[in-house]
């Protein structure tokens, strides 16, 4: 009898004890199971190849920590003919870099023979797209820059001043992606120029920058931009700039080949500057070389 009551009080301790090791597992597993189908944020990565997309900053930023080097040229216009080897024999040039800061900030400059003019900006990103737990439509980035011509004065005698070829640009990035394909971008932009060349021009230019990609290999998209200036803030030779070209991702280069009517390659140039038209064949082929180096990791730091 003993021995029975010994036992049954073993089995109900038993049972008792499975019970609750059992909720304890069943809510670990529930705890796990919901830890998993927690919400993320998936953000937008990839919208465009490089930090620019042929000649306006697209809302990429380079990686902190990374350098990016750009070696970009733009040639004479293809109406020349065989002479100049349909603008082959006929270059501008610049020699730029990008360095990313942190995960939204990033800094740049370069110079450009065009005008012997220095150029440097900053670059911030505002809000990243985004999906999950936190869904925004699109990414937004602000960008500010100036440039600085030190080309030789034409008239020497008259009084000039330093910073009278002085020009600030100021951009707002509103870009979506819409697939992994495709990604648009509007770049409402400000030119200030400290002087015009006359006095039927205004000082400060705005315009409307628009800009496309499409992807059509993994290591290859098309690129669209075009920059639409308000009426009645330039001189009647100045028209928009219009831009096609090809990126072509190599390792760890970047090689953007494109077509233009625009010459330079800084703000105040191809959005206040651009002269030759597309209906008469006035536009230069260009490309944008790009390799990036790792200066530091940021994880370590």
């Amino acid at each position: 009898m003993r021995s029975s009551y010994t036992f049954l009080v073993f089995f109900v301790c038993l049972v008792i004890s499975t019970a609750i090791y059992g909720q304890e597992d069943t809510s670990s597993m529930l705890s796990f199971m919901d830890e998993e189908e927690a919400p993320t944020i998936n953000y937008a990565k990839a919208s465009f190849k490089t930090n620019r997309i042929i000649n306006l900053h697209s809302i990429e930023n380079t990686a902190p920590g990374v350098m990016d080097v750009k070696i970009s040229h733009r040639f004479g216009i293809i109406n020349q003919g065989v002479y100049d080897i349909f603008g082959l024999d006929v270059a501008q040039m610049r020699i730029g870099y990008d360095l990313g800061i942190t995960d939204r900030l990033c800094i740049g400059g370069g110079r450009s023979t065009l005008d012997k003019a220095f150029d440097g900006y900053i670059k911030y990103k505002v809000l990243r797209q985004s999906s999950g737990k936190r869904n925004m439509p699109i990414s937004v980035s602000l960008v500010a820059g100036m440039a600085l011509k030190t080309i030789k004065y034409s008239e020497p005698d008259r009084v000039n001043y330093f910073w009278s070829r002085g020009y600030y640009n100021f951009h707002l990035l509103l870009a979506r992606k819409f697939s992994e394909a495709f990604t648009l971008q509007l770049t409402p932009s400000m030119v200030h120029r400290n002087l015009t060349k006359t006095k039927a021009e205004v000082n400060d230019v705005f315009a409307l920058g628009i800009g496309a990609r499409q992807k059509i290999t993994k290591r290859l998209t098309v690129n669209l931009e075009y920059i639409y200036v308000l009426p009645d803030q330039l001189a009647e030779q100045y028209v928009n700039s219009l831009s096609v070209g090809f990126d072509l991702e190599t390792g760890g280069h970047v090689f953007q080949m494109h077509f233009t009517n625009s010459q330079g390659m800084n703000e105040n140039a191809f959005i206040t500057e651009t002269v030759n038209k597309w209906d008469k064949f006035e536009f230069r082929f260009g490309f944008n070389l790009s390799r990036v180096f790792t200066l530091w990791d940021p994880k370590r730091s």
